[in-house]
């Protein structure tokens, strides 16, 4: 439009794509929820078994990552980072997803091998990409991702609002004082 196009693209309806999730702890399953508000089919994959009652009630169908991978129109990591996620995006699970997808992570960057990434991107193999973290943060000035078109990226701030900094902090406070063997819920705030 800015350049005095009006071109009109093809696309997708969401309730005609499929999301999956990989990692379907709470940030997982809130992505889900929000998902099939919108129509979306959603495909869950995690290591741990997920409670029974949160898949009939959102309607998520869990499954082995090749499957999710191979059926996802868009592919949400929101996993944590430990030595079983590790660039568990990499070449050859990037190989299993089709050429139109996109992979959004917000998650942690390591979990998604950059090289491997910006390969399937520049050969047309993966549509595209939104990333709110990376390997190296802050991203480096010659990454070839900020040379592409085909990518969203983030200074991983994406949720970055006063209210969800505070929840955080108070998140953070509420855990150290557990771990400390505190009761949080009967602790007073003051100054």
């Amino acid at each position: 439009m800015k350049a005095g196009k009006w071109e009109k693209l093809p696309g997708k309806a969401l309730s005609e794509c499929t999301l999956g999730v990989i990692g379907v702890g709470n940030i997982g399953k809130a992505v889900a929820r929000r998902a099939r508000a919108f129509g979306t089919k959603v495909i869950g994959n995690d290591i741990i078994e997920i409670d029974h009652v949160f898949i009939t009630e959102s309607g998520i169908e869990m499954t082995g990552l090749d499957s999710l991978l191979s059926a996802s129109d868009f592919v949400s990591i929101n996993c944590d980072l430990n030595p079983t996620s590790h660039h568990l995006i990499n070449a050859q699970t990037l190989g299993r997803m089709k050429p139109d997808a996109i992979l959004i992570n917000t998650a942690r960057g390591p979990i998604v091998d950059e090289k491997a990434l910006v390969e399937a991107l520049q050969s047309g193999h993966l549509a595209g990409a939104a990333l709110d973290v990376f390997e190296m943060e802050p991203l480096q000035l010659d990454s070839p991702l900020l040379k592409m078109d085909n990518i969203m990226l983030a200074p991983h701030n994406a949720n970055s609002s006063p209210a969800a900094w505070e929840r955080v902090h108070w998140n953070t406070i509420k855990n150290l004082v557990e771990g400390l063997g505190f009761d949080a819920k009967n602790m007073q705030v003051g100054l």
